[in-house]
C-alpha cells in the first residue's frame, strides 16, 4: 500500500516548480538533504522516479510530468476541504434542523428564527411542525437535533431546558353563552360539550387528569389529531374547549373568544429538547446556547 503523505506531495509540487533542489528547499524552509531524503522516500514508495537529476537543474521524468497535475488537483481538493471544514466551525455556514409543534411553530419561532438568521445569516434552517410527541422521537432518532415543545413526563434519551410556562386558556365561539361571563371555572365549562384531542395524545391526558382530580368529568362529544382542527370543531359550533395559550393568535384568527380560566390550576412549561448521548453539530450547539442567553425575550 503506498502512503504518500500531505508533505511530500507539497515538496513535489515546489520541487517541480523550481530548477534546483536548494531553490525548493529554500522555499520550504527546510534543508536540502531533508527535502531530497523526502522525495526519495516518495520515489521509493511510487517504484520510479519522479526527477531527472543534473548538477545544474532538476527536471521532471516523464512519469513526474504526468503525475503534477494530479498532485494539484489533490492540494486543491485537500485545501478545499479543510477550508470548508473550518468555515462550518466558524459558522460562516451549516444547517439548523428543527422540530417544533405547531403551536409554537407559528408562534414563537418566526421571531427566535429571525433574530438567530440576523447574527449568523448562512446558517440554513429547516423546521418539521409536528405535535409534540414526535417532536421528542424525531430528536431521540436524529433526525432533528433541536425540538420546541411541552415539557413531557416521558424525556427518556433527552434533555429539556425550559424557556416559560404555559397557562392553559378556554376557547368558544363568540355567540356562547359563556362568552359573556367575566371570568370562567372548571364547573362553568363541564356543564357543555367539549371538544378535546385525541385519547394518545399527552394534551387530552393533562386536562382529563385534571379534571378528574377536582371531581369533574368532561363531555367529550368531538375529537380531533390537531389542534387546528379543534379550533375549527369549536368555531362550528361543536363544543367549548380547553388549549394552551401559545394558540390564542391561531384560535383568535379563527374568530374564537379566547378567555382565561380562573385559578384554571393547569400549566405546563414550554422548551427546547436535545438529545443527551452525542454531540450536536456546531450550528445546533451554538442555537441552543443562544437561545438559552436570549429566552427572555421569548417568553410570554
Amino acid at each position: 500500500m503506498v502512503n504518500i503523505s500531505f508533505r511530500q506531495v507539497q515538496a513535489f509540487i515546489c520541487v517541480a516548480r523550481c530548477t534546483t533542489f536548494a531553490e525548493a528547499a529554500e522555499k520550504m524552509f527546510i534543508s536540502q538533504p531533508a527535502l531530497s531524503s523526502a522525495i526519495k522516500k516518495m520515489e521509493i514508495q511510487l517504484g520510479g522516479v519522479l526527477f531527472s537529476r543534473t548538477t545544474r537543474k532538476v527536471d521532471l521524468s516523464p512519469e513526474g510530468a504526468l503525475f503534477l497535475p494530479v498532485a494539484l488537483r489533490l492540494m486543491n481538493e485537500w485545501e478545499e476541504a479543510f477550508s470548508d471544514l473550518h468555515t462550518l466551525f466558524s459558522l460562516g455556514r451549516g444547517k439548523l434542523s428543527i422540530a417544533a409543534m405547531p403551536s409554537f411553530a407559528a408562534g414563537q419561532l418566526p421571531q427566535i428564527l429571525q433574530m438567530y438568521q440576523a447574527e449568523f445569516p448562512n446558517i440554513k434552517m429547516s423546521v418539521a411542525d409536528i405535535v409534540m410527541e414526535l417532536v421528542y422521537k424525531e430528536v431521540r432518532e436524529g433526525r432533528v437535533e433541536i425540538g420546541f415543545t411541552f415539557e413531557h413526563e416521558r424525556q427518556e434519551g433527552t434533555i429539556f431546558h425550559p424557556l416559560f410556562t404555559d397557562h392553559f386558556m378556554m376557547i368558544l365561539p363568540s355567540e356562547h353563552p359563556l362568552a359573556k361571563l367575566k371570568s370562567i371555572q372548571w364547573q362553568d365549562i363541564v356543564s357543555y360539550p367539549f371538544v378535546a384531542m385525541n385519547k394518545s395524545s399527552a394534551m387530552r391526558g393533562w386536562i382529563e387528569n385534571h379534571v378528574q382530580q377536582l371531581g369533574f368529568k368532561l363531555n367529550v362529544v368531538a375529537e380531533a389529531g390537531q389542534l387546528a382542527t379543534l379550533g375549527q370543531f369549536v368555531k362550528h359550533g361543536l363544543g367549548v374547549s380547553v388549549v394552551p395559550s401559545l394558540c390564542q393568535e391561531q384560535m383568535s384568527g379563527k374568530g374564537l373568544i379566547c378567555m382565561p380560566l380562573k385559578n384554571s390550576g393547569l400549566s405546563k412549561k414550554v422548551g427546547m429538547v436535545k438529545i443527551n448521548r452525542s454531540n450536536l453539530s456546531v450550528a445546533a450547539d451554538t442555537f441552543w446556547q443562544w437561545v438559552i442567553d436570549n429566552q427572555s425575550k421569548f417568553a410570554q
